[in-house]
């Protein structure tokens, strides 16, 4: 028997499908994954993968990638699943066929009445016996991916060749993989992975699995959780805290790590007391989540956790440049050197240089650059000329985020041929002729980038280009955050339903008016209060709660380079 599991990235197929292969073994049966731990089998299509997934080919086309995707399964039919099922075991695929024609059909728009035929041709006739589909609300799978990367599974400023088009991607591929199993519901199971236990998915997965194997119907084309209550939402903003709470509470049980992460830049008692109960279990990512606060139980915490998490709790400093927090890197920089001089951005002052001067005299010189984003000093540029002559083209790029200089375009322009993406990142909230032109030139190559380097821009071509990529992708109203602009009003309320956690995330740091009220109740009806959307709104309940002004909620907004799980 083949199976086969399908799914966007963070929709929890790899982790089901290897605890059915572990269960499956458990009962008696002889499995072979094809994708065992992660990992496929196929030393050749692991090659072919990292082709598809390398971010620098920015000119590989939607048709080169197409054909590429379809070699790497092809290797694997012949290499590993035709010869399991010709030895009669269970086989076991973590994609297949399927997610070329979800990706390059339903994601890039290529027509699928071309795609089909060669993906025949590519299976030889092998199709599975079932496909399951793990269905999850792109929002949510985009914040377990955050988490992944916020622990170090991978590192937080690369970008696949997926991550370049934005999160529309997922989105539009989440509609043909259910578009698929509406066409073929013989085949395909469709399980949510949204608020279940994950034990509980296993579980019914393994007996749906086990019904095929012994010739049994399968119970339901979609395995739907069971609602023992009716889904609550609130009338008034006033009613947020509690609905986000109780929702928090609930989530915790089923995935704790995640319900930490959502208390990112949260301010207030309610959220300070949950880190509380957090900190014996999760201390790295409850210090974590004190990224943008700079309240009295915040600066406890840290002190803490101090000697037990060092590099988290200077992360969670972000680029705050008081004196209390650079007193706190000098007592961190011995175990957490990176962390320390990464929080230095936009910081010229004697402390800061002190840190740094140190670094280079350990030989950190790609550490201290990546630090540097903001800085416009003669020792910066120096350091920034010696990271040139080492080759550390990257970093160098990195610490030009934020100089509109035309010094540091000049640099910018040396550093295309090496590193055109990091290059684009150091453009962010800049409007130069250099930024507006390779804005232009990487539009169709890199646009969520493209759109996040808009950031607090309220230009006419910005907006052109929000214009053009909001029916794409969210990042388009990203870069809209905290702009009270007409043109950004207007592009907020039309794409409030394809988009509601993000329209509702870019009006931190605006007054909470009658409104940016309305757009957020209007989100959070239309998703039935989701957690995404439900915890966004809340960041705007509990801010406009904490100041008195809005310009005390503008200061408690986390920077940019805070590691917060914006949606």
């Amino acid at each position: 028997m083949f199976i086969d599991f399908e799914g966007i990235d963070g929709s929890g197929k790899t982790t089901l499908s290897n605890l059915l292969a572990q269960r499956l073994r458990r009962l008696g049966y002889r499995v072979a994954h094809a994708r065992e731990g992660g990992e496929l089998r196929s030393p050749i299509a692991r090659r072919i993968r990292e082709l598809t997934r390398d971010s620098t080919l920015l000119e590989m086309s939607p048709r080169t990638e197409f054909f590429l995707n379809l070699a790497r399964d092809a290797q694997q039919l012949e290499e590993v699943i035709a010869p399991a099922l010709a030895r009669g075991e269970v086989c076991i695929s973590d994609r297949y066929l399927y997610s070329q024609l979800a990706l390059s059909g339903g994601g890039r728009g290529l027509p699928g009445m071309v795609l089909e035929p060669a993906c025949e041709l590519a299976s030889q006739g092998l199709w599975p016996d079932l496909v399951i589909l793990v269905d999850v609300e792109p929002d949510l799978a985009r914040l377990r991916k955050r988490l992944g990367k916020s622990k170090g599974e991978r590192a937080t400023d690369s970008d696949s060749r997926k991550g370049l088009a934005g999160a529309g991607l997922a989105v539009r591929m989440r509609e043909s993989f259910l578009q698929l199993a509406r066409k073929d519901p013989a085949r395909w199971l469709v399980i949510e992975n949204n608020d279940q236990p994950l034990h509980v998915l296993e579980q019914r997965i393994v007996e749906a699995v086990v019904a095929r194997l012994e010739g049994r119907e399968l119970p339901a084309q979609r395995i739907t959780p069971p609602r023992h209550v009716p889904v609550q939402v609130p009338s008034t903003v006033d009613d947020v805290e509690e609905h986000f709470f109780r929702m928090l509470d609930d989530l915790e049980v089923r995935e704790p790590q995640l319900a930490v992460w959502l208390l990112g830049g949260i301010p207030g008692f309610a959220a300070h007391q949950r880190r509380l109960g957090f900190v014996e279990r999760f201390p790295g990512l409850t210090v974590r989540s004190l990224a943008g606060l700079d309240d009295e139980p915040a600066w406890a915490l840290r002190e803490l956790l101090t000697e037990v998490v060092p590099q988290d709790v200077a992360s969670s400093l972000g680029a705050n440049s008081e004196p209390q927090a650079m007193a706190l890197r000098e007592r961190l920089y011995t175990h957490a050197p990176t962390e320390v001089l990464s929080g230095l951005k936009r910081n010229g002052s004697p402390e800061a240089w002190a840190l740094r001067e140190h670094a280079l005299r350990e030989g950190r010189l790609g550490e201290v650059l990546c630090g540097l984003a903001g800085v416009d000093d003669e020792p910066a540029w120096a350091a920034r000329e010696r990271g040139v002559r080492r080759g550390l083209y990257a970093d160098v790029a990195r610490s030009l985020t934020g100089l509109g200089s035309a010094r540091a375009d000049s640099l910018r322009e040396s550093l295309l041929a090496h590193d055109r993406l990091a290059v684009l990142r150091s453009t962010h909230g800049l409007d130069t002729p250099f930024a507006r032109e390779l804005r232009v030139a990487l539009e169709d190559k890199a646009l969520k980038l493209v759109l996040r380097s808009l950031a607090g821009l309220a230009t006419d071509e910005a907006f052109a280009l929000r214009e053009r990529g909001a029916p794409l992708t969210k990042e388009a109203l990203d870069s809209m955050d905290g702009l009270d602009d007409p043109r950004a009003w207007r592009l907020r309320e039309a794409f409030l339903t394809r988009w509601p956690a993000t329209v509702v995330s870019s009006l931190e740091g605006l007054p909470l008016t009658e409104r940016g009220e309305a757009l957020v109740l209007r989100a959070l009806q239309l998703t039935s209060s989701r957690l995404p959307v439900l915890r966004n709104a809340y960041r705007l309940v509990a801010a406009a709660h904490t100041a008195e002004h809005p310009a005390e909620r503008m200061a408690q907004r986390p920077s940019e380079d805070a590691p917060h799980p914006a949606l």
